[in-house]
């Protein structure tokens, strides 16, 4: 049997080597990050249904920045007519850069009187809030709102 020699590391190629592998891992890591928020459209059509909302007629009414994530009060208007056969039919609400994006999905009917609501959340760091209203003939409204947290709420 033979011996081969191995090659020695220098000092230099294990950093080298160390430090590709540690990048490589971050890049990995950040991936599903990276697609989460782009995919935030998707998650919105995927609960919601097709289409681009008309960003008007519902209002946050909601500070830019929120004493704790753990706890994020949001109260939520749409100004449309709630009729039967015109009326806003459901609020869902998302948080672009929480862990699960979707918050909830709050269902309406005309006997209700108003889509008015408010509801208090959880946010892992600052985010925009996409809230969505639907009405019953499928129209869709919505605002995007960045809210900044103190401190995570999903997170820690």
């Amino acid at each position: 049997m033979h011996r081969t020699k191995s090659k020695q590391w220098s000092r230099r190629d294990f950093f080298l080597a160390t430090g590709a592998v540690g990048l490589g891992a971050v890049a990995v890591a950040a991936l599903p990050r990276m697609a989460e928020a782009a995919d935030i459209s998707a998650v919105i059509a995927e609960h919601v249904g097709p289409g681009t909302p008309a960003m008007e007629k519902v209002i946050v009414d909601v500070p830019e920045k929120a004493e704790s994530g753990a706890l994020v009060r949001l109260p939520i208007k749409v100004e449309h007519p709630m009729e039967p056969g015109n009326y806003v039919e459901s609020i869902t609400i998302f948080v672009e850069d929480n862990p699960k994006p979707l918050v909830g999905k709050f269902e309406f009917f005309p006997e209700t009187g108003a889509a008015d609501m408010e509801v208090r959340i959880k946010m892992a760091k600052a985010s925009n809030v996409h809230v969505v209203a639907k009405t019953n003939s499928g129209k869709l409204f919505g605002v995007v709102k960045k809210i900044d947290v103190a401190e995570g709420g999903c997170a820690g």
